[in-house]
């Protein structure tokens, strides 16, 4: 990491987007309660409507308080509304904070009925920092206030909290958890906000010096919920995968950026030019026996700042998508 983010709290930087989002509760149509244990909870989705605006407040507090997250209108580009993101410390943002790599399970006898599964996300990570990555990075998190954000169809059973608040070193009245499932207008909008954080991961997977990593903004077009979580998880892994594009701002080796704007684009992998719904059917719903290099944004641009060179790889395929979303009225 650089040397200005060992001395950056992603959970202090999210409080001032926390209270903004409880403040506007009612007109972002989310809920927000206590739990037995005392513990913050934010419905996004479950009960509560939601909305596309809270969408995009989770996902500034997923970032940590470290990425600008908007609307933009591009129907020129083939669809009406685009998800646009940016980040001054994209690293620290995407991975220390907005990743979700957490992950957070209970047995049935655990939770006295139906097991649960989720992968936390959001800048709580980082003050348990349970992860390989945050190794990596070099960067754990000090705060007595927690955010954690889970993509999940119910409110995690007792046994989770529990383990959250003992790894984040919480008392229970400092922690928030904000529940957006993906099948909501919130969840989808705060999954197609991660296409920079997506770009990241990538970039980490192909062994790239993250600390050149120095900058970075993304748009994806947002389309609508699907109508259960498995439509759902297809429209926004196809919005990042077919309609994603990335700039980053990099310095270090020419080469290793030349090469980072070449073998990140989803269009290097074999299942490439498939809706994710179908891909995911024929892999038998099992993530890992997808090709690895289909997680990632389809257009990608470095820039390499020690040069002033910019190098291009992948595309959009907006056809696709309009083939898959929309219907003439």
């Amino acid at each position: 990491m650089s040397s200005p983010a060992d001395t950056l709290s992603v959970n202090h930087l999210a409080q001032p987007l926390l209270r903004r989002l409880l403040d506007e509760a009612t007109a972002l149509r989310v809920r927000v309660q206590r739990d037995e244990f005392g513990v913050q909870v934010v419905d996004a989705g479950l009960e509560a409507q939601g909305s596309v605006e809270a969408g995009l407040a989770v996902a500034r507090i997923c970032m940590g308080g470290l990425g600008e997250v908007s609307l933009r209108a591009a129907p020129e580009e083939g669809w009406p509304t685009w998800v646009q993101v940016s980040s001054a410390q994209p690293v620290l943002a995407c991975l220390g904070s907005q990743y979700a790599g957490w992950s957070l399970s209970a047995t049935k006898e655990e939770t006295g009925g139906k097991k649960f599964f989720a992968l936390g996300s959001g800048p709580a990570r980082a003050l348990a920092a349970r992860e390989d990555l945050f190794q990596e990075l070099g960067y754990r998190d000090r705060a007595d206030a927690g955010v954690l954000v889970l993509e999940v169809d119910r409110l995690p059973p007792d046994v989770v909290v529990e383990k959250v608040l003992r790894d984040c070193a919480l008392p229970p009245q400092g922690l928030t958890v904000i529940v957006t499932p993906t099948a909501s207008l919130a969840g989808t909008t705060q999954v197609v906000a991660r296409v920079l954080e997506v770009a990241l991961h990538k970039a980490h997977e192909l062994g790239f010096h993250l600390a050149d990593i120095v900058g970075g903004s993304a748009t994806a077009p947002l389309p609508s919920p699907g109508a259960d979580g498995l439509q759902a998880m297809g429209r926004t892994n196809d919005a990042i995968l077919y309609g994603g594009r990335v700039h980053l701002q990099v310095r270090g080796d020419e080469e290793a950026a030349r090469r980072l704007a070449q073998q990140l684009p989803s269009r290097n992998a074999r299942e490439y030019g498939r809706s994710f719904a179908d891909i995911f059917k024929a892999a038998e719903y099992d993530f890992y026996k997808i090709d690895g290099a289909l997680f990632a944004p389809a257009e990608v641009w470095v820039s390499h700042l020690g040069s002033g060179r910019t190098w291009r790889g992948g595309g959009t395929d907006m056809g696709l998508l309009r083939g898959l979303w929309l219907e003439e009225a």
